[in-house]
């Protein structure tokens, strides 16, 4: 059930991480900025963290974006969740 704005924490537009992780594949990086981008076309990749697991199976990229409302982050955890690269989404 979605939550209206008056219900969130949040006041807009906040910069807001998020964590995605998935298994380590080539192009995994660049696939979490393309979809970012989609709904924050101002995102700077070269503000994005990486970090590898401990046994280099996964990668954890974290992207901090202006985010101008809680319906732009629902379609983005959305669409990084539905991706089949992605494990998880924080």
């Amino acid at each position: 059930m979605p939550i209206a704005n008056e219900q969130t924490l949040l006041s807009y537009p906040t910069d807001f991480p998020i964590k995605v992780m998935g298994r380590k594949e080539a192009r995994f990086a660049h696939t979490v900025v393309s979809i970012v981008r989609r709904h924050a076309p101002d995102f700077d990749a070269a503000t994005m963290e990486l970090r590898p697991s401990r046994q280099g199976n996964y990668l954890s990229v974290t992207c901090t974006i202006r985010a101008h409302s809680r319906e732009q982050l629902d379609a983005l955890y959305k669409d990084l969740c539905d991706h089949p690269s992605v494990v998880m989404v924080l």
